[in-house]
């Protein structure tokens, strides 16, 4: 493992100076990746190692960024199992035929990665050659519970109601697809630790929707089966859920070394909280890189001084914004680094 900012930050070990990077910091916000986008549509470029590594590699020739993280999506690991993923114009993910019984269930399997995932361990490994060491390579999935609430629910909702009227009618029955989701997820993190990542982030995008008693009853379990099973030797587990600041408590006690703040939680009431025991990674407003140079670097620094000098991980509170000015990232990303140094 490479002596990088990143790690020795999430591990809380002292470095001379805040690492950071962004959440879908290869993306549209970049017109590199709109000119590849033009010439394939977004499932093809998650499944061609080549676009996929050009993509992942952008930010960090453009913006500078302390870590990589590899161009894919949280869904593209449901494909194998059994279930039919498209991602229509204008209208995101879906799943045509979403899982609504047990015995939909039943169908669905566990599988090698090396056999129906083999792109990203390929795409892994070109991030890795044409890095060359420069800056950490990080992997990604999302956690059981929303990758469960994609696949029951067929799309990007906003009430959840087929999944969480599983869980009032029948707990046991979606315990057991979380808990099949929980074994892929756990093998595919280790085959993309295998293939090159060196930390390994797991987005619960819709745990934030779950009261906090819910969360700790039908989530949270998974999260920990996930991070229980990973091998995981010098390679730190970030944990993040949007919107998900009153769920802090239970995710402080699912083994992820790295806690991922939105911008609406506190981030200097966080430190207090759990700076002892974990680095904390965040949490900008994406929507203040809209602001002027000055206004940017006034935000950074009062992040900053709440996160302190000992882990932490500059990122935004949640993923780029598609009309950032691409100067505007720079100049967000120079702050850190003028004004995150450790004297």
């Amino acid at each position: 493992m490479a002596d990088h900012l990143l790690i020795r930050a999430a591990f809380r070990q002292p470095v001379e100076r805040t690492p950071v990077w962004m959440m879908r910091q290869a993306g549209r916000f970049l017109p590199e990746y709109r000119a590849v986008r033009e010439k394939a549509d977004f499932l093809t470029m998650c499944k061609t190692p080549e676009l996929a590594a050009e993509v992942s590699l952008q930010p960090l020739e453009a913006v500078d960024v302390d870590a990589v993280i590899f161009f894919s999506d949280i869904l593209t690991m449901l494909e194998p199992m059994g279930l039919e993923l498209t991602f229509g114009e204008g209208e995101g993910p879906r799943f045509p035929d979403p899982i609504r019984t047990s015995a939909d269930i039943d169908r669905l399997s566990v599988v090698d990665p090396a056999d129906g995932l083999a792109f990203v361990g390929d795409a892994l490994h070109l991030c890795r050659e044409r890095i060359a060491g420069r800056v950490p390579l990080l992997g990604f999935t999302g956690a059981p519970y929303t990758l469960a609430t994609y696949a029951v629910e067929g799309c990007t909702g906003k009430n959840f109601n087929h999944i969480k009227r599983w869980y009032y009618r029948e707990p046991e029955t979606l315990r057991r697809l979380l808990e099949k989701i929980a074994d892929q997820v756990t093998v595919y993190l280790n085959y993309q630790i295998e293939n090159g990542a060196q930390a390994v982030q797991l987005f619960d995008t819709w745990a934030g929707a779950l009261s906090p008693e819910d969360y700790r009853e039908i989530a949270a379990p998974y999260t920990r089966q996930v991070i229980d099973g990973l091998h995981r030797d010098g390679v730190p587990v970030i944990l993040y859920i949007n919107g998900g600041g009153h769920h802090l408590d239970t995710m402080a006690t699912l083994g992820a070394d790295v806690l991922s703040l939105d911008w609406r939680t506190d981030m200097a009431e966080a430190k207090r909280k759990y700076g002892a025991t974990h680095c904390l990674q965040g949490n900008l407003d994406p929507c203040a890189l809209y602001g002027t140079e000055a206004r940017i670097r006034q935000e950074v620094q009062r992040v900053l001084d709440a996160a302190g000098k000992v882990g932490h991980i500059f990122n935004l509170g949640h993923g780029m914004l598609p009309d950032i000015p691409v100067e505007n990232a720079r100049c967000f990303v120079r702050a850190v680094k003028e004004l995150g140094v450790h004297g």
